[in-house]
């Protein structure tokens, strides 16, 4: 891709932090952030740039057909549901995506959410803080459970980059990991242990996989029902892998012991999702969509997003997620 000048606009810069530094393009350019982007602001912002760089803000077939000079959607995250793919490949316009910047974040918050409910830290930490302490008229009390993780058996449903980090922590903890196989498919081979079993047979079930179609409501009522050791429930995916109205019976219910959650169906957290009702609940934890937000993995993510449009400007496109001709 080659032109005197290109004409570059970031939709959503608020989505990463102000002190997270944006390496400069070497090509000539101009650039125009936006701190965010509504829908109806979408069409015009776009209509005249050669690249846009876009992490939450959704660009649809029908917006994408109205930009006349676009090459490249560069998508300042991995997952790219926001982003009409078909179109822009009719369109001839790449889209490339970021991979691998949180592998080191994602599954440490998975552990930290892990450490959290089976110690009931946040439970004893209220507790404490409302004066049970004295109350209890001794040097500790016992409110709530506290288990070891060493020796239990850890589920993961995914097996990309941040499922195989948190393997490899489980493993250094003590811990049994399975890795879950499709879920209706028992022929993935040995390394991987069918959805059934690692559903029946997990302490701990953590969720690494990509939302679609076959994935959405991946956790339901009938997968809840087959719990049979109670375990917790983390998803520091996406939201609505797990029925979250089945959740929260779930929990109430006891046949789960916990749940901690980065993500919900639509963000950010509405008045009237289902987890409202759970979150004083002791055992469930939920975080605004920061696993991946540690300063590291966001000055990475950012590097990577810029490297990536300068590749596709110098000839070399890559991280590239759908078909499309450069010609």
């Amino acid at each position: 891709m080659t032109s005197s000048s290109l004409h570059v606009v970031f939709l959503d810069r608020s989505t990463i932090p102000p002190t997270t530094r944006l390496k400069e393009l070497p090509f000539t350019h101009t650039l125009d952030v936006y701190e965010s982007t509504t829908a109806d602001r979408v069409r015009e912002r776009i209509r005249d740039a050669d690249i846009v760089i876009t992490n939450k803000v959704k660009l649809s077939g029908e917006v994408i057909a109205q930009a006349r000079k676009l090459k490249l959607i560069a998508i300042a995250a991995t997952g790219a549901d926001n982003v009409d793919l078909v179109a822009c490949s009719q369109k001839r316009i790449a889209v490339c995506n970021v991979r691998n910047y949180a592998v080191h974040t994602v599954p440490e918050h998975t552990f930290a959410l892990i450490f959290a409910l089976r110690r009931s830290l946040t439970a004893y930490r209220s507790a404490v803080q409302a004066g049970r302490w004295q109350e209890s008229g001794q040097f500790c009390f016992f409110d709530y459970p506290i288990r070891d993780l060493a020796g239990s058996t850890l589920g993961i449903i995914g097996d990309g980059a941040l499922g195989k980090a948190t393997a490899d922590i489980a493993r250094a903890l003590g811990l049994k990991v399975l890795f879950s196989s499709f879920k209706g498919r028992d022929d993935m081979g040995m390394l991987y242990t069918p959805f059934e079993k690692v559903i029946e047979e997990s302490d701990i079930i953590t969720l690494h996989c990509p939302l679609t179609n076959a994935t959405r409501n991946l956790i339901d009522d009938v997968e809840f029902a087959r719990m049979k050791r109670q375990p917790l429930l983390i998803n520091t995916a996406r939201g609505g892998l797990v029925n979250e109205a089945a959740l929260v019976r779930a929990l109430t219910s006891g046949l789960i012991s916990g749940a901690g959650f980065d993500v919900v169906t639509q963000e950010p957290l509405l008045a009237d999702n289902p987890l409202n009702e759970i979150l004083n609940h002791p055992a469930f934890i939920l975080t605004p969509h920061v696993a991946w937000a540690s300063e590291e993995a966001i000055q990475t993510l950012a590097d990577q997003v810029m490297d990536n449009i300068a590749a596709f400007v110098d000839g070399c496109p890559r991280n590239i997620l759908n078909a499309f001709c450069s010609g």
